[in-house]
Formats: C-alpha cells, structure tokens, sequence
C-alpha cells in the first residue's frame, strides 16, 4: 500500500506544480464534453426509440442487424 501512495502523491503534487498543463487539462475536458454530450443530442440521434415502440422490437431488430449474414 506504501507503494501506491507514493504514486498517488508523485501524481498530485505533479498536478498541483502545473501552470500551462492545466489550461491543456481543461480545454482538453471542454472538447470531450462538446464531443460526448453535445455532438451526440444532434448528430446522433436514438433511432431505436423513434423507430420501434417496445423493447421486444427494438431487441429484434438489433439480433436482425447483428445476425444478418452478407
């Protein structure tokens, strides 16, 4: 457990002594939530809840797609 510790402590006292590091930290945080949270409501679209009104189509609709040979 020492081990660990002197990690965890190497890693905190390595973010504490940034400057520039941080500002990258957080406009790297800024474009992942525009990614994933953004991005997501307008491009990507939930059309299994649109196109199907159960959860039993939807599954068979998904082990049609998934099971479908080419």
């Amino acid at each position: 457990m020492n081990y660990l510790t002197r990690i965890l402590k190497f890693y905190i006292d390595g973010f504490r002594s940034m400057t520039v590091g941080k500002k990258l930290w957080l406009i790297i945080f800024i474009k992942l939530f525009i990614m994933f949270a953004i991005l997501k409501i307008f491009f990507f679209p939930n059309l299994l809840q649109t196109n199907f009104s159960s959860d039993e189509e939807r599954s068979n609709h998904v082990i049609e797609q998934i099971t479908r040979i080419k």
